[in-house]
Protein backbone atom coordinates (compact mmCIF):
# COMPACT_ATOMS: atom_id res chain seq x y z
CA UNK A 1 0.00 0.00 0.00
CA UNK A 2 2.69 2.18 0.92
CA UNK A 3 4.57 1.47 -2.56
CA UNK A 4 1.19 2.36 -4.23
CA UNK A 5 1.07 5.94 -2.50
CA UNK A 6 4.69 6.66 -3.06
CA UNK A 7 4.20 5.37 -6.82
CA UNK A 8 1.30 8.06 -7.11
CA UNK A 9 2.93 11.15 -5.02
CA UNK A 10 5.82 10.83 -7.45
CA UNK A 11 3.41 10.68 -10.93
CA UNK A 12 1.93 13.70 -9.23
CA UNK A 13 5.09 15.86 -9.45
CA UNK A 14 6.29 14.78 -12.73
CA UNK A 15 4.09 16.85 -14.70
CA UNK A 16 4.12 20.75 -13.46
CA UNK A 17 0.55 21.68 -12.86
CA UNK A 18 -0.64 25.09 -11.55
CA UNK A 19 -2.17 23.77 -8.40
CA UNK A 20 1.80 21.89 -7.53
CA UNK A 21 3.25 25.81 -8.38
CA UNK A 22 0.92 27.70 -5.55
CA UNK A 23 1.70 25.03 -3.56
CA UNK A 24 5.37 25.28 -3.92
CA UNK A 25 5.14 29.03 -3.44
CA UNK A 26 2.41 30.00 -1.58
CA UNK A 27 1.13 32.69 -4.80
CA UNK A 28 -2.50 32.31 -6.07
CA UNK A 29 -1.42 33.86 -9.34
CA UNK A 30 1.29 32.19 -11.41
CA UNK A 31 2.61 35.68 -12.84
CA UNK A 32 3.05 36.67 -9.57
CA UNK A 33 6.00 33.78 -8.93
CA UNK A 34 9.54 35.64 -8.97
CA UNK A 35 11.14 32.77 -7.71
CA UNK A 36 10.87 28.85 -8.18
CA UNK A 37 12.77 25.91 -6.57
CA UNK A 38 11.77 22.39 -8.28
CA UNK A 39 14.61 19.96 -7.47
CA UNK A 40 14.38 16.18 -8.03
CA UNK A 41 11.44 15.86 -7.96
CA UNK A 42 11.16 13.59 -11.39
CA UNK A 43 9.71 16.25 -13.80
CA UNK A 44 9.48 15.30 -16.52
CA UNK A 45 7.03 17.90 -18.33
CA UNK A 46 7.14 21.09 -17.88
CA UNK A 47 3.33 21.64 -18.49
CA UNK A 48 2.20 25.25 -17.31
CA UNK A 49 5.67 26.71 -15.89
CA UNK A 50 5.26 28.89 -18.97
CA UNK A 51 2.75 30.72 -16.97
CA UNK A 52 4.73 32.01 -14.74
CA UNK A 53 5.29 35.27 -16.90
CA UNK A 54 7.55 37.28 -14.51
CA UNK A 55 9.94 34.27 -13.19
CA UNK A 56 13.62 35.68 -12.86
CA UNK A 57 14.73 32.73 -10.90
CA UNK A 58 14.04 29.03 -11.81
CA UNK A 59 15.60 25.53 -10.50
CA UNK A 60 14.84 22.60 -12.22
CA UNK A 61 18.31 20.59 -11.26
CA UNK A 62 17.87 17.04 -11.13
CA UNK A 63 14.94 15.89 -13.08
CA UNK A 64 13.94 13.98 -16.15
CA UNK A 65 13.43 17.03 -18.33
CA UNK A 66 14.05 16.94 -21.71
CA UNK A 67 11.96 19.17 -23.77
CA UNK A 68 12.47 22.94 -22.94
CA UNK A 69 9.69 24.39 -24.97
CA UNK A 70 7.43 25.94 -22.47
CA UNK A 71 10.28 27.74 -21.34
CA UNK A 72 10.54 30.13 -23.91
CA UNK A 73 7.72 32.71 -22.94
CA UNK A 74 10.09 33.10 -20.07
CA UNK A 75 11.11 36.65 -21.45
CA UNK A 76 12.30 38.07 -17.74
CA UNK A 77 14.32 35.44 -16.61
CA UNK A 78 17.57 35.79 -15.11
CA UNK A 79 18.85 32.80 -13.50
CA UNK A 80 18.00 29.15 -14.75
CA UNK A 81 19.56 25.95 -13.42
CA UNK A 82 18.75 22.88 -15.83
CA UNK A 83 21.78 20.50 -14.40
CA UNK A 84 21.63 16.97 -14.59
CA UNK A 85 18.56 16.80 -16.89
CA UNK A 86 18.58 14.49 -19.80
CA UNK A 87 18.50 17.53 -22.43
CA UNK A 88 19.44 17.47 -26.01
CA UNK A 89 18.20 20.80 -27.40
CA UNK A 90 18.83 24.41 -26.10
CA UNK A 91 16.23 25.99 -29.22
CA UNK A 92 13.50 26.72 -26.68
CA UNK A 93 15.64 29.34 -24.38
CA UNK A 94 17.38 31.01 -27.52
CA UNK A 95 14.88 33.96 -26.80
CA UNK A 96 15.20 34.43 -23.11
CA UNK A 97 17.62 37.57 -23.87
CA UNK A 98 17.54 38.41 -20.31
CA UNK A 99 19.47 35.34 -18.51
CA UNK A 100 22.51 36.22 -16.99
CA UNK A 101 23.52 32.83 -15.73
CA UNK A 102 22.63 28.97 -17.10
CA UNK A 103 23.61 25.68 -15.45
CA UNK A 104 23.50 23.12 -18.20
CA UNK A 105 25.70 20.10 -16.39
CA UNK A 106 25.04 16.57 -16.32
CA UNK A 107 23.06 16.89 -19.60
CA UNK A 108 23.29 15.46 -23.15
CA UNK A 109 24.48 18.31 -25.11
CA UNK A 110 26.05 16.38 -27.64
CA UNK A 111 28.29 19.07 -30.23
CA UNK A 112 29.57 22.24 -30.78
CA UNK A 113 26.13 22.96 -32.51
CA UNK A 114 23.98 22.60 -30.16
CA UNK A 115 25.25 25.85 -28.41
CA UNK A 116 25.17 28.07 -31.25
CA UNK A 117 21.40 28.80 -31.15
CA UNK A 118 22.39 30.47 -27.43
CA UNK A 119 23.66 33.01 -28.93
CA UNK A 120 21.66 35.84 -28.96
CA UNK A 121 21.56 35.47 -25.34
CA UNK A 122 24.37 38.58 -25.07
CA UNK A 123 23.84 38.90 -21.26
CA UNK A 124 24.81 36.15 -20.23
CA UNK A 125 27.43 36.72 -17.75
CA UNK A 126 28.04 32.81 -16.11
CA UNK A 127 27.66 29.91 -17.86
CA UNK A 128 28.13 25.80 -16.68
CA UNK A 129 28.67 22.32 -18.85
CA UNK A 130 31.12 20.96 -16.61
CA UNK A 131 31.51 20.58 -12.88
CA UNK A 132 33.78 18.44 -11.39
CA UNK A 133 32.36 18.69 -8.46
CA UNK A 134 29.66 16.91 -8.52
CA UNK A 135 30.95 14.27 -11.78
CA UNK A 136 28.46 16.29 -14.62
CA UNK A 137 29.04 17.04 -17.60
CA UNK A 138 28.02 16.87 -21.66
CA UNK A 139 29.25 14.95 -24.22
CA UNK A 140 30.50 17.98 -26.20
CA UNK A 141 32.95 18.77 -23.62
CA UNK A 142 35.14 16.15 -24.63
CA UNK A 143 36.04 18.80 -27.51
CA UNK A 144 38.20 21.23 -25.77
CA UNK A 145 37.33 23.91 -28.27
CA UNK A 146 33.53 24.64 -26.40
CA UNK A 147 34.98 26.54 -24.16
CA UNK A 148 36.95 29.14 -26.59
CA UNK A 149 32.95 28.73 -28.81
CA UNK A 150 31.30 29.95 -25.54
CA UNK A 151 33.62 32.62 -24.88
CA UNK A 152 33.52 34.27 -27.96
CA UNK A 153 29.93 33.85 -28.41
CA UNK A 154 29.69 35.48 -25.11
CA UNK A 155 31.58 38.91 -24.67
CA UNK A 156 30.22 39.48 -21.30
CA UNK A 157 31.01 36.44 -19.69
CA UNK A 158 31.99 36.63 -16.56
CA UNK A 159 32.58 32.49 -14.82
CA UNK A 160 32.79 29.58 -17.32
CA UNK A 161 32.22 26.17 -15.83
CA UNK A 162 32.67 27.78 -12.53
CA UNK A 163 35.87 29.54 -13.10
CA UNK A 164 36.38 33.51 -13.12
CA UNK A 165 37.31 34.14 -17.20
CA UNK A 166 37.61 38.00 -16.04
CA UNK A 167 37.35 40.31 -13.48
CA UNK A 168 38.29 39.67 -9.83
CA UNK A 169 40.44 36.49 -9.80
CA UNK A 170 40.76 35.67 -13.25
CA UNK A 171 44.31 36.26 -13.28
CA UNK A 172 44.82 33.51 -10.55
CA UNK A 173 42.55 30.91 -11.80
CA UNK A 174 44.46 31.20 -15.09
CA UNK A 175 48.19 31.03 -13.36
CA UNK A 176 47.11 27.93 -11.17
CA UNK A 177 45.49 26.47 -14.61
CA UNK A 178 48.61 27.19 -16.48
CA UNK A 179 50.92 25.06 -13.40
CA UNK A 180 48.16 22.66 -13.04
CA UNK A 181 48.34 21.94 -16.84
CA UNK A 182 52.37 21.82 -16.46
CA UNK A 183 52.54 19.07 -14.25
CA UNK A 184 49.92 16.83 -15.58
CA UNK A 185 51.87 16.76 -18.54
CA UNK A 186 54.87 15.75 -16.60
CA UNK A 187 57.47 16.32 -19.26
CA UNK A 188 59.75 18.91 -20.82
CA UNK A 189 59.84 19.92 -24.34
CA UNK A 190 62.58 17.36 -25.40
CA UNK A 191 60.31 14.72 -24.13
CA UNK A 192 62.31 13.62 -21.13
CA UNK A 193 60.41 13.78 -17.14
CA UNK A 194 60.10 16.85 -15.56
CA UNK A 195 62.64 16.51 -12.37
CA UNK A 196 60.20 17.46 -9.26
CA UNK A 197 62.03 18.87 -6.56
CA UNK A 198 60.83 17.68 -3.04
CA UNK A 199 57.88 19.99 -2.52
CA UNK A 200 56.68 21.39 0.58
CA UNK A 201 53.14 23.46 1.32
CA UNK A 202 53.20 26.74 -0.59
CA UNK A 203 52.26 28.22 2.51
CA UNK A 204 52.30 27.24 6.38
CA UNK A 205 49.61 26.15 8.40
CA UNK A 206 46.82 29.05 9.13
CA UNK A 207 47.91 31.71 6.72
CA UNK A 208 44.57 31.41 5.06
CA UNK A 209 42.84 31.97 8.15
CA UNK A 210 41.65 35.72 8.75
CA UNK A 211 40.56 36.62 12.15
CA UNK A 212 37.41 38.51 11.83
CA UNK A 213 37.50 42.37 13.35
CA UNK A 214 34.99 44.86 14.35
CA UNK A 215 35.93 47.42 12.29
CA UNK A 216 33.79 47.56 9.78
CA UNK A 217 35.86 47.87 6.84
CA UNK A 218 38.53 44.80 8.01
CA UNK A 219 34.87 42.91 8.07
CA UNK A 220 33.70 44.10 4.57
CA UNK A 221 37.01 42.85 3.08
CA UNK A 222 36.97 39.51 4.85
CA UNK A 223 33.52 39.55 3.19
CA UNK A 224 34.68 40.07 -0.59
CA UNK A 225 37.71 38.64 -0.37
CA UNK A 226 37.01 34.94 1.50
CA UNK A 227 35.58 33.51 -1.87
CA UNK A 228 39.19 34.26 -3.69
CA UNK A 229 40.72 32.67 -0.31
CA UNK A 230 38.91 29.80 -0.34
CA UNK A 231 39.72 28.90 -3.96
CA UNK A 232 43.08 29.42 -3.83
CA UNK A 233 43.04 26.75 -1.02
CA UNK A 234 41.33 24.17 -3.29
CA UNK A 235 43.90 25.48 -6.16
CA UNK A 236 46.80 24.43 -3.54
CA UNK A 237 45.29 20.92 -2.41
CA UNK A 238 45.21 20.12 -6.19
CA UNK A 239 48.57 21.46 -7.23
CA UNK A 240 50.33 19.36 -4.01
CA UNK A 241 47.70 16.51 -5.10
CA UNK A 242 49.46 16.63 -8.57
CA UNK A 243 52.87 17.18 -8.03
CA UNK A 244 52.50 13.98 -5.30
CA UNK A 245 51.38 11.75 -8.52
CA UNK A 246 54.12 12.91 -10.54
CA UNK A 247 57.05 12.47 -8.08
CA UNK A 248 55.19 8.88 -7.88
CA UNK A 249 55.89 8.07 -11.37
CA UNK A 250 59.09 9.82 -11.21
CA UNK A 251 60.20 7.40 -8.62
CA UNK A 252 58.71 4.23 -10.17
CA UNK A 253 60.11 5.30 -13.42
CA UNK A 254 63.82 5.36 -11.95
CA UNK A 255 62.97 2.02 -9.95
CA UNK A 256 62.09 0.30 -13.41
CA UNK A 257 65.35 1.47 -14.96
CA UNK A 258 67.57 0.30 -12.10
CA UNK A 259 65.95 -3.04 -11.85
CA UNK A 260 66.46 -3.43 -15.99
CA UNK A 261 70.08 -2.41 -15.15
Amino acid sequence: MDGKRDKAQETEVAKITAELLKSRTGEFDLESILFLKLRGLGIYDLGCVGECMNLERLDLSGNNITNLTPLSSLRLLLTLNLSANRITSLEAICNCYTLQSLNLAGNLIGSIENLHCLQPLRNMESIRLNDNLYNYTNPVCKNSAYRNVLLEMFPNIKVLDGERVVGRGSELYQLCKDIDDTIKEGVARNGQPLEVPECKPWVEDGYWDIKRSNNAIIDEAYKQFNDVLQECKLLNNRAAHAIAQTERALTTKSQLKQYSV
